[in-house]
């Protein structure tokens, strides 16, 4: 593989195919730069809010999807702070294309993101979780001279620091999952997910090497005492690599399944605020 500096992509075409009505739940078809159609949804804020003019972007985890219980209930909770907008990753869900697992990845995210700033918000705020939290934090360093694509404040949830790790017995199971042909049927028979067969060339950015660009943006890293993927070392360098606030959740396993109602509550209320 290739260690080459990873550049700036361009921006996503700001004219997706809407259904819905304005102000209300909405359903778009966002194509990304490199062409892929990736599923996503409007939801308003259940009350009148002094944050209206927020979105906040959920980017999930592996596997996740617009469909999933965890990433709707999440959903369900940051919309007491502000609109919500989700999608389905390439390969995840009804979105097309094939997982990156991390890389291209940030294309979607971007297209999120400018379909909400094109839906009128001034203000657009990200949180991701599990891989969608390395996403987040790579879209805010490589989107930041962006204005239809960048990012106001950031939450990264239960995210690896660094590539590559298989320190745990889930990582090492992810990693069969994604490198092997039998892995990949796995994937896209069992665990409903499209992953790509070419290894990552160049190497993206990774989020410990993300993180010192996104100043002055605010940044927030979450990670659960138990989590059984990455061990505190992961979120301890990431919060290390530059200026960030840093929440340890005792007990707390991993990504959106294991967030729950207050931490969620208390993630809105720092987005909308931040």
């Amino acid at each position: 593989m290739s260690s080459e500096p990873e550049g700036a992509f361009h921006t996503v075409d700001d004219r997706p195919v809407t259904r819905g009505r304005p102000g209300g739940l909405l359903r778009a078809t966002l194509r990304t730069s490199d062409g892929v159609p990736i599923e996503a949804v409007h939801t308003p804020p259940t009350r009148a809010s002094s944050h209206g003019d927020t979105a906040i972007v959920v980017a999930h985890g592996f596997t996740g999807s617009v469909e999933r219980p965890a990433l709707r209930r999440a959903a369900e909770v940051l919309r007491r702070r502000a609109a919500v907008v989700t999608f389905s990753f390439r390969g995840h869900g009804r979105s097309g294309g094939r997982s990156t697992v991390g890389d291209r990845e940030v294309l979607d995210l971007a297209a999120a993101v400018g379909w909400a700033r094109h839906l009128g918000y001034r203000r657009v705020v990200t949180v991701g979780f599990s891989m969608g939290g390395s996403v987040v934090l790579r879209h805010a360093a490589l989107y930041r001279e962006d204005p239809g694509a960048r990012t106001d404040a950031v939450v990264s949830v239960s995210a690896p620091a660094r590539w590559y790790y298989r320190g745990t017995a889930p990582m090492r199971r992810l990693h069969w999952v994604v490198t092997r042909p039998a892995g990949r049927l796995v994937g896209r028979y069992g665990l409903r997910t499209r992953i790509h067969d070419r290894d990552w060339d160049p190497v993206p950015l990774s989020p410990v090497e993300a993180v010192p660009l996104i100043a002055p943006v605010p940044l927030l890293v979450v990670h659960g005492t138990a989590d059984p993927y990455f061990p505190l070392d992961h979120p301890r360098m990431l919060a290390a690599a530059g200026p960030a606030e840093l929440w340890l959740e005792p007990g707390m396993g991993h990504a959106e399944d294991a967030a729950d109602e207050p931490l969620l509550a208390r993630v809105g209320e720092w987005l909308a605020g931040a």
